[in-house]
């Protein structure tokens, strides 16, 4: 008689075949979770800015060198990089705030204005092209961008606390001035409420479109949808985190504040649930493509009046004629 094989029976024919193939769709698909876990951890999260609470109380007078008023001018995407000079920018000679920061410079000497360019990456990664187009996520440059700019009002609040300041951006760079605006309207910001002249944003990606408490002032003539932000409310994927509008508006400064969106620019006006977040990979393509759509990139002949005043003349003039009424604080 011959020994009875041990064992399991081997698998042979097309069933094993079968067996090694689920094997390696299993092995893929785990390494492409993993791959996605990575890449989402690699992107970055949104991170609010921190800086310190203005302390109570100030003095009769400040430094010499303090400025009667600070500028504070956001540039959007493509528009800075972290390296720039804040003060002579130089990473993008056609960035749209340079047509508002420009103007207010050589309208006032040192003493008067300080004009403070933000520098910060200024990035929009698209999170699903491939190969990876090495650019930093929207979350990281955004999240530098916030930090910078409150750790730049904060210092000079310290060193100056009699120094009022104007605050404007552009796309990217009004998201993060609009984010700024509405912390310190909500007394949490890095400087007082009183001290802030007032605030302009060109194309804020949370922009809600609605008046009434809480909501900045439009100028020009509204379109009907809302910011990207809002429109895509709750997407949160690969270092693009879409925050909705802001809790509470701008507060205490939404009287000081004035946003400008052309019509048909995605990113201030986007269709009220039209980049449905469900839908995920079109949604981000079309927020990505919509930060270099053409109308987007035209506020610098964009007319917001009967005038033909454009939204950067606008903003120069608005800025312009804050710093000319701002108080004079004395100096020691």
């Amino acid at each position: 008689m011959s020994a009875r094989r041990s064992g399991r029976p081997r698998r042979s024919g097309p069933a094993g075949c079968l067996w090694n193939l689920a094997k390696v769709i299993a092995v893929i698909a785990i390494l492409v979770v993993i791959a996605i876990v990575i890449w989402y951890i690699a992107a970055g999260r949104y991170r609010p800015p921190v800086g310190p609470k203005p302390p109570p109380g100030r003095p009769d007078t400040q430094s010499a060198s303090c400025p009667d008023v600070q500028m504070i001018s956001i540039p959007g995407t493509w528009e800075s990089n972290s390296g720039d000079d804040p003060h002579r920018p130089t990473a993008n000679p056609a960035s749209l705030m340079l047509n508002v920061s420009g103007p207010v410079a050589q309208s006032f000497p040192e003493q008067r204005v300080d004009v403070y360019t933000v520098p910060y990456v200024a990035q929009f990664s698209n999170p699903v092209a491939l190969p990876p187009d090495g650019q930093a996520s929207y979350n990281v440059s955004r999240s530098e961008g916030a930090q910078r700019t409150v750790d730049a009002m904060a210092a000079r609040y310290k060193q100056c606390p009699l120094t009022t300041y104007v605050i404007a951006g552009f796309s990217q760079g009004a998201v993060i001035a609009g984010d700024v605006a509405s912390s310190i309207g909500a007394n949490k910001g890095p400087v007082p409420q009183d001290l802030v002249l007032g605030v302009t944003l060109i194309a804020d990606g949370r922009r809600t479109g609605e008046d009434g408490p809480g909501q900045a002032r439009q100028v020009g003539p509204p379109p009907p949808g809302v910011g990207a932000e809002i429109a895509l409310g709750g997407l949160d994927v690969m270092g693009i985190t879409m925050t909705g509008p802001r809790p509470g508006g701008f507060g205490a400064l939404a009287e000081r504040t004035y946003t400008i969106c052309a019509p048909s620019d995605l990113i201030c006006d986007a269709p009220r649930q039209a980049l449905n977040p469900l839908n995920m990979i079109p949604s981000v393509l079309r927020l990505v493509q919509a930060a270099g759509n053409p109308v987007h990139a035209m506020y610098n002949s964009y007319r917001v009046d009967e005038n033909g005043t454009t939204a950067t003349q606008w903003t120069a003039k608005w800025a312009e004629g804050l710093i000319e009424g701002a108080p004079h604080p004395k100096h020691s």
